[in-house]
């Protein structure tokens, strides 16, 4: 009975997400069973696991409970090697290992291949570029246009979700079509691990040394997850130095800088710090509405006629503001949410929807943050915004000060009152009233203090 269930769940997720989405993440999943309110699912390998909970489980999950299956999350085990899918296959044109026309010629080296499916949404023309990360997008378009570079390796790093892989996925996605012959591997620090070990299990380290130093280009994805592991370490560090003496490209990324992973010897952090390192920078306001409208005008192709109210992406960009994965996640639930119900996204049903992920990462803004930003703004020392003098250059920044207090913390007015130098209540409710009342009249003060607390909760 649930089998039909799953099928009838198949056919609108194809209807909902559409036929190419629906084939490259959906069909390659086997369905095994509901138990104790987890569906189980068998996947080709742990990126689709992951991927699938990032962005489809909601609407999974919804279907399920819809059609009175009582599914409360999805777990997935990962496929057997060499177990055929009773579905169809995932996409190996997708996938990236090691492709070339002598590949199929070395059986004996099949199983060592790391195995990591490039995200197909994941190339530069849906990479937004802003000042946060104009200079990685365009150190990685150098690397993708193939031929020989001035900087190698190239080192990626930042914080999660600000687009270290969307990059890598993008410069194997255009090697590939510039040159389908070319020996790309991508891979994650831990697969790179994995396969090591498994070859020194095996007694096959000459197969493996062979595999990866025959590469035209390396790509290891989160290279800090290799810190602290030796005979890891001493691999990778002789692995890179034959492929830089062959002039072969490498391009790394991590969460942090080079000298600032610990445990990494320093060897390795010095090869790494030989070439192009480059910071990809939290994202500002403006990169994450462009992130934003760029995924709804995709989504827009895809659900026909499903409008969204003014001000909704804007707001997202506002409350969403560490990590574009969230960000994204966020906007293909409420996507997902609007066509499962016929209805558009207004900012009611994003409340309600978000009410999640909004209260995660609501901004936890202090007082003396915005002390110091206001008297920043009005050019004023803050000794001066806090202290006694009541002059006017003094009196409406702190007026300014004690209204965004009010508005972005839970602070009582006694407790406002206490961090502009001890005043009473009764002048923290004044100085509220009174930019309350210019706000209306003023447009110009309305502008800056929307900037201001579009600054203080980004």
């Amino acid at each position: 009975m649930t089998n039909n269930i799953w099928g009838e769940i198949c056919e609108t997720l194809r209807n909902t997400i559409g036929a190419g989405n629906y084939s490259n993440w959906i069909e390659p999943l086997e369905f095994v069973t509901v138990t104790d309110q987890v569906a189980q699912f068998v996947a080709p390998t742990s990126f689709f696991g992951n991927y699938i909970t990032q962005n489809y489980a909601d609407q999974i999950l919804y279907l399920f409970q819809r059609a009175g299956v009582p599914a409360e999350r999805l777990s997935f085990r990962i496929r057997p090697m060499g177990r055929a899918a009773s579905r169809v296959a995932a996409p190996v044109s997708q996938s990236l290992s090691i492709a070339s026309k002598s590949s199929s010629s070395r059986p004996a080296e099949e199983s060592l291949l790391p195995e990591a499916p490039l995200d197909p949404r994941y190339t530069f023309d849906n990479f937004v570029v802003g000042k946060p990360n104009e200079l990685a997008h365009a150190a990685a378009r150098r690397v993708a246009e193939g031929g020989p570079v001035s900087f190698n390796p190239l080192f990626l790093y930042g914080g999660v979700g600000l687009g270290k892989t969307h990059l890598m996925h993008a410069v194997a996605h255009e090697l590939r079509r510039r040159d389908p012959n070319l020996n790309v591997v991508y891979l994650s620090a831990e697969q790179f691990m994995y396969r090591f070990i498994s070859a020194l299990k095996d007694r096959r380290m000459i197969d493996f040394k062979q595999m990866f130093r025959s590469v035209d280009v390396l790509m290891v994805d989160d290279v800090q997850f290799i810190a602290g592991k030796d005979s890891t370490q001493e691999e990778f560090f002789h692995t890179f130095n034959a492929l830089v003496d062959a002039r072969k490209q490498i391009i790394i990324s991590a969460d942090r800088a080079p000298g600032e992973i610990k445990d990494l010897e320093d060897r390795i952090k010095s090869r790494l710090q030989c070439g192009l390192v480059v910071d990809l920078h939290p994202t500002d306001y403006e990169l994450r509405v462009g992130i934003l409208q760029t995924k709804a005008e995709l989504y827009h192709a895809q659900f026909k006629g499903l409008e969204i109210e003014d001000g909704v992406l804007e707001f997202l960009a506002h409350r969403i503001s560490t990590n574009v994965r969230v960000l994204e996640g966020a906007l293909n639930r409420l996507f997902a949410m609007a066509s499962l119900v016929g209805k558009p996204i207004t900012m009611e049903m994003t409340h309600d929807c978000l009410a999640d992920l909004l209260k995660t990462s609501e901004r936890r803004v202090t007082i003396d943050e915005i002390q110091r930003r206001v008297a920043e703004h009005f050019n004023i020392r803050l000794s001066d915004l806090i202290g006694p003098k009541r002059l006017r250059a003094y009196a409406r920044p702190r007026q300014v000060a004690m209204w965004l207090a009010k508005q972005l913390t839970n602070r009582s007015l006694p407790e406002i009152g206490r961090k502009f130098g001890g005043r009473d209540h009764t002048t923290v409710m004044h100085g509220v009233k009174r930019i309350d009342e210019l706000r209306q009249a003023d447009n110009q003060l309305a502008d800056e203090l929307e900037m201001l607390k579009r600054t203080l909760s980004a």
